[in-house]
Order: structure tokens, then sequence, then C-alpha cells
């Protein structure tokens, strides 16, 4: 039995560990527990329609760049200053660039307020595009002015559409640039093999000359599909259905989009009279010089001087805005429509 001296000792120590082990808690916590990430806030709900005078059956902008070259020798040419200072414009008056085939399907999801734009290139030159030494896109090239200019510019998307015929920017197959600009997010389209004038060739060669450009790309670019045609010369076949779908040398192929040369802004794909088959482009060009009344300073001047013409989004990728003053119908039975 413990004496008396003995059972104050025991509680004496029993208090002083006690104590211990609290002045223990207050400078070393009990081991962490793996944190656990909270969920990212929600995103807040778009504005209302009418507060961004949303517009989504209003003309959008397609872009047709060619040459991007510090020497031009036509109009279709652009210097790297000239394709910037566009660049900058677009980026100022509230536009957002989206690929060829978003635009065509509907897929336009950009923030409220802001205006699509579709930005094209034809033919694959190394003005556009092509890699440097350590596999960056070169100086002075379509592509990396257009990423400069995104990374100033939050919300102008770096993306754009590439019409190539062989071998796309001097690359044999593409093997190596076309996996680059899908890997970054940009769009490829067909420009056929080699650029005839479809509407002088027969039914077979027009469709040898979409399908083996297609056989091209899908070699560069396995399981990507390519959904869009841009006409060389804008020129269709003579049985123009062809230039959407038809099949050569057992390559099948399927364009959602078919694109012509220069010429003023396109419809809204939700616009009744949007013909996805026959869509305008606007060449990109100074306010003066050859046709300059159908370039894209003149365009752009027209669109900035009738703001409620334009498509403007409502942020809401499935509602469809309109006022009730919009001058195009919208297409029948078209879903989500919400008009003010």
């Amino acid at each position: 039995m413990l004496s008396v001296i003995e059972r104050t000792c025991a509680v004496t120590a029993v208090a002083l560990l006690a104590l211990s082990g609290a002045a223990c808690s207050t400078q070393d916590p009990a081991p962490d527990t793996p944190d656990v990430a909270a969920p990212p806030p929600a995103p807040p709900p778009p504005p209302a329609p009418e507060s961004v005078r949303a517009n989504e059956l209003g003309k959008v902008p397609v872009l047709m760049y060619h040459r991007i070259t510090t020497e031009p020798s036509s109009v279709y040419d652009r210097t790297p200053q000239d394709f910037r200072a566009e660049l900058e414009r677009l980026a100022a008056e509230d536009y957002t660039p989206i690929t060829a085939s978003e635009y065509a399907s509907g897929r336009i999801d950009i923030p409220a307020g802001r205006h699509p734009v579709v930005l094209t290139f034809d033919d694959g030159s190394t003005g556009q595009f092509a890699l440097d030494g350590a596999g960056r896109p070169a100086p002075d090239t379509a592509v990396r002015i257009l990423l400069d200019t995104a990374a100033e510019h939050l919300e102008f998307r770096p993306t754009a559409t590439f019409f190539v015929f062989d071998p796309p920017f001097e690359d044999p197959g593409g093997k190596t640039t076309l996996p680059w600009l899908h890997e970054h997010g940009f769009e490829v389209g067909n420009h056929t093999l080699e650029h005839p004038n479809l509407g002088q060739v027969g039914s077979a060669e027009a469709q040898h000359q979409i399908a083996a450009m297609q056989r091209k790309i899908g070699e560069a670019l396995p399981d990507v599909p390519v959904r869009a045609l841009a006409l060389p010369l804008g020129v269709h076949p003579d049985d123009e259905a062809l230039a959407a779908d038809g099949s050569a040398d057992g390559v099948t192929y399927h364009h959602d989009a078919v694109f012509l040369v220069g010429s003023n802004p396109a419809r809204s794909p939700f616009d009744a009279e949007f013909d996805g088959q026959n869509i305008p482009r606007i060449r990109s060009q100074a306010a003066t010089g050859e046709e300059a009344e159908y370039g894209s300073t003149q365009w752009l001047d027209e669109l900035a001087g009738d703001p409620e013409s334009r498509y403007t989004s409502d942020g809401d990728p499935d509602r469809i805005s309109a006022p009730n003053s919009a001058s195009a119908d919208p297409a029948p039975g078209l879903p989500g429509l919400y008009r003010y």
C-alpha cells in the first residue's frame, strides 16, 4: 500500500505530466492533416443581356490573311507591323478570336460584351508560322505576334485557323508545324493539295485535290477532324456540293464550313440566312490601295460606327440573345433564344 508521501509524489507527477502535455500542445500542434483544397468559387453568372447590349444575331468579321512579310508585293500581303497594329485595334475594340469551326458551328463561348472575330490564314507560308531553333514561334511571324498580343490583352484569345496546302510552312508533311499548332489551340483547315482553281477542273480532280490534302493533314494530325475548307481563289467546283462532301483515293471528307475570298462581314451562325458553305471573308488591308473599300480597315470602321450591327456576346453559350430591333431573323427553331 502506498504511503501518504508516495501517493503525494504520484499525484504531483501526474499533475506535472498533464501540465507538460498542455504546454507542449500549445507549442507543438498535432501532426498536420493533409490539406484539402477548397473548391474554387463558382464564376459569377453572366450579366443581363440588356446590360451589355448583346446581339448574337449580329455580323462577324472573318479576316483573311496571306503573306506576313517585310516586303509586300500585293494587296494580299501585310507587314508584321501592319498585322500587329490590326490585332491591337481588334483587342482595343473588344474582339475575341475564335476558330473557323467554332464560328460556323455556333460554339461561340466568349465573355459578355465582347465580339467574335475569326482570323484565317491561307496557304501556310513561313511568315505566318515557323519555329526557331528552340522550337518556339519565330519572331515577327503571325503566330508570334498573336501570342504576344494575347499576353498583353487577357481576353484576346490566341487562336486562328490556318488553311494549308502542300507543303505547309515549307515543312514536309507538316510533321512538325501542324502538331505544334494543334497542341497550342490553333485550327488547321484544308486549302487543297496544289491550290488549283476548282472551277476549272473536273469533279474527280476537285475531290482528289481536297481529299489528298485531307490525307496529308491526317497523317500529321491523326484523329483530328478537318472541318473547314478555304476555296482557292474563292471558287467552288462546278458541283458546289463537292466542296463540303466528297471522296477520292480512299479518303472521305466533310466540311461544316466553306470559306470564300475577301468580301464583307459574315452573318451570325444563328441568322436564318447563314450559309455555312459560302462564308465571306474580309481581306486584311489598309484604308488605301486596290479595292480598299472591301478591306478590313474599311469594314472595321463601319462596324465600329454601327456597334448595334455587330455580334455581341451575352456571355452564356447556352443562350442566344438579341434585341427586338435586330435586323436579322433567327434561324427557325433556334433554342434558347432571348429577346429584349
